[in-house]
């Protein structure tokens, strides 16, 4: 295996010079440069990185907290991150807790400094006590819509304005009656999707009758077909659902689908989450869509200013999102 002092007498520079290349400093004389590269080509030699981090008092390794792998958004939000992670030269160690609030409480009291150099969170059931009791001596990140009064970064969107704006969209297509599935006391995303849903109700003057205010206790498919298998009993179905995340919609445009309704003729359906599957479902899924790969990448870099010792005060972050409207709703 190559070394260091190998590389050096073939570029024909001091050690000290290959390793201020190999770690990216900058004050290396361009030609200098030119021949290490040249040789760390010609040698095949690869950093010790774990050696390196060591000595710069650093794991190499941060955490990311999630509820679900399963569900596709954070599948691809958890891809978004390692990508991010890998241009600090970060590795990504992952743990999902279900949304649940003792595997979030004792995943954040496993996070310390001899484990990651930080972590990014997204909990759906963590109560503020939980962080301020629990305190971490890593920096961390706040992921998403779930709302900690703690002193802690966060990057995410504007889910009320987010799901106003959905809303609204199905009432610019006639639809009166318009019923949301995903109602969840204990997810932080539920309020605030269920704010804007009424939001926007309240702008068009429409009512929001409680009997169409789906519950759902998880976000998958079968909690979504089971919601629009009940809203479908109804006296007066509605003419329209927004669903609090993808999974949600598509369960329930099957639901609709097996007992005889058209989408988007008779009831149109709209998500929230813009996974790649909504794309080519059949109907297509209209959906709010986050820019993930900007949540991910701006989650990551303030991690990075914090594991690096930026002290200035705590950031909320706010991502953009589009309304990505598709055959579920336009037929």
């Amino acid at each position: 295996m190559a070394t260091l002092k190998d590389v050096a007498e073939l570029a024909g520079v001091s050690v000290k010079t290959v390793s201020n290349v190999v770690n990216g400093y900058s004050f290396v004389k361009p030609e200098n440069e030119r021949k290490v590269r040249e040789a760390l080509a010609a040698t095949g030699y690869k950093p010790n990185v774990g050696a390196r981090n060591l000595r710069r008092g650093r794991t190499g390794f941060i955490a990311l907290m999630v509820p679900e792998l399963s569900i596709p958004y954070f599948g691809e939000l958890a891809g978004g991150v390692i990508t991010a992670a890998h241009a600090h030269d970060w590795s990504v160690l992952i743990e999902q807790t279900q949304g649940l609030r003792d595997p979030e409480v004792s995943t954040l009291a496993s996070l310390g400094p001899h484990m990651v150099d930080g972590a990014i969170i997204s909990p759906e059931a963590l109560h503020t006590e939980d962080y301020t009791q629990n305190p971490t001596d890593v920096p961390m990140v706040l992921l998403g819509e779930h709302v900690l009064d703690a002193p802690i970064d966060h990057v995410g969107i504007d889910n009320v304005q987010a799901a106003r704006i959905a809303v609204h969209h199905l009432i610019s297509i006639g639809r009166k009656r318009i019923a949301v599935i995903g109602q969840n006391p204990t997810r932080g995303t539920a309020a605030q999707r269920l704010a804007g849903y009424h939001s926007a109700l309240t702008d068009a003057g429409l009512p929001s009758p409680s009997d169409y205010i789906a519950p759902a206790t998880r976000y998958h498919h079968r909690d979504g077909a089971e919601a629009m298998a009940r809203l479908l009993t109804l006296p007066e179905p509605p003419d329209a659902v927004f669903c609090f995340n993808d999974m949600l919609a598509h369960g329930a445009v099957r639901a609709a689908a097996e007992r005889g309704y058209h989408v988007p003729q008779d009831i149109a359906v709209a998500g929230f989450d813009n996974t790649e599957h909504s794309a080519y479902s059949l109907p297509s899924l209209t959906t709010i869509a986050p820019d993930k790969a900007a949540l991910a990448k701006a989650a990551v870099q303030l991690l990075h200013e914090r594991a690096n010792g930026d002290p200035s005060p705590v950031q909320d972050v706010q991502i953009p999102f589009t309304l990505e409207v598709r055959e579920s709703t336009a037929g």
